[in-house]
């Protein structure tokens, strides 16, 4: 195998393999993720923007990658959003010899076509290992000769770069859902439709009381939460006309910061499909979908509020909940896509909530 190119971290360590998809130098912050299956919806979740993904399963890319193929709402039938989002990929083995019915193209075929680096025959166990003991750290991959700079995403307002341009409908009847698309995966609107709802998904700074609507949904997405101000903010006025809200993982995340909670910064985050949440209060285990690097810290919640679920691995927060309003969240995925579909029945909940 040729040895042609670089994963640099920040704090110099080096690790040499051979690239492929696109031969381009790129910077981000580097995470891993420990889940079996689902690359393709993995690579185009937008939480993912600005950062260089870790797989540490073995082998990636032996079912190769769906085509594009689009569903009944005009939304990417097999894929997480429009376009691979990470920044860079990194592998142990790469299968180039794709076997599936639905293979459409080799993982390498659609990441150099996505202008987007990855890197194969790294000793993945031992990087992912460095990032437990030190944290999630910013890191770029390069060709040999080629340099570029460290990049910090979370710097930035990430939001901003993942979220829709303008207001978009899905579904005809139903209670009306305004869906604040701060990074949304597709299959958060899926599962709304589906559950009888009428969805105005609208951009993470859009004002969404000038229409009438019955409830708030907070979508996914990547970065720190506090750089998306304006969404805080509507957030905060739908929390004060008692608008009901549901968030998803970023939206956890806002709606702990519009009650007047505080967030932090994990060392290396969750990002997986198997992450166990207890729910607080009940004798029941879900097992996740979880992708974020940071989290609300509970202790900071104010009066009227309190956790709903907690990660069983560390104790972090994985959901919130008011004592007699109609707003909650949960960090989980419970739309999966990857992963377990354990939660999927909290959209009903939410439904609940508007009728």
């Amino acid at each position: 195998m040729a040895r042609d190119g670089l994963l640099i971290l920040e704090d110099g360590t080096e690790f040499a393999g051979e690239l492929f998809g696109a031969h381009v130098p790129r910077a981000g912050e580097v995470v891993f993720n420990t889940g079996m299956v689902g690359y393709p919806e993995t690579l185009t979740d937008p939480s993912y923007a600005g950062q260089i993904l870790i797989f540490t399963y073995p082998l990636l890319g032996n079912y190769g990658v769906p085509g594009d193929e689009r569903d009944e709402f005009d939304l990417p039938r097999h894929f997480e959003s429009e376009r691979v989002q990470v920044e860079g990929v990194v592998v142990s083995a790469l299968g180039d010899d794709c076997d599936h019915w639905s293979a459409n193209r080799s993982l390498r075929q659609w990441l150099e076509t996505a202008g987007v680096p990855g890197i194969s025959g790294v000793d993945t166990r031992a990087l992912t290992k460095h990032i437990r003991e030190y944290g999630a750290m910013l890191g770029k991959i390069v060709p040999s000769g080629e340099d570029v700079e460290f990049f910090d995403p979370n710097s930035t307002n990430l939001v901003a770069k993942v979220s829709c341009q303008e207001p978009r409908e899905y579904g005809v009847d139903g209670p009306r859902v305004a869906l604040v698309d701060t990074g949304v995966k597709v299959n958060i609107i899926r599962a709304l439709v589906s559950g009888g709802a009428r969805v105005r998904r609208v951009p993470w700074d859009y004002d969404f009381f000038q229409h009438d609507l019955d409830g708030v949904f907070l979508s996914n997405g990547p970065g720190d939460p506090k750089m998306a101000k304006a969404t805080i903010k509507h957030v905060c006025r739908a929390l004060t006309e008692k608008v009901p809200v549901f968030g998803i993982c970023l939206g956890n995340q806002l709606l702990a910061l519009a009650a007047g909670a505080d967030t932090y910064k994990l060392k290396f985050g969750h990002r997986s499909q198997n992450q166990p949440c207890l729910e607080v209060g009940a004798r029941r285990c879900y097992v996740t979908s979880q992708n974020h690097g940071y989290a609300v810290n509970a202790a900071t919640l104010p009066e009227g509020w309190r956790e709903w679920f907690v990660n069983a691995n560390d104790g972090s927060n994985e959901g919130i909940r008011h004592d007699w309003r109609s707003a909650r969240s949960v960090q989980f995925h419970p739309e999966a896509t990857p992963g377990p579909t354990d939660a999927l029945g909290l959209f009903d909940r939410f439904l609940e909530m508007l009728r």
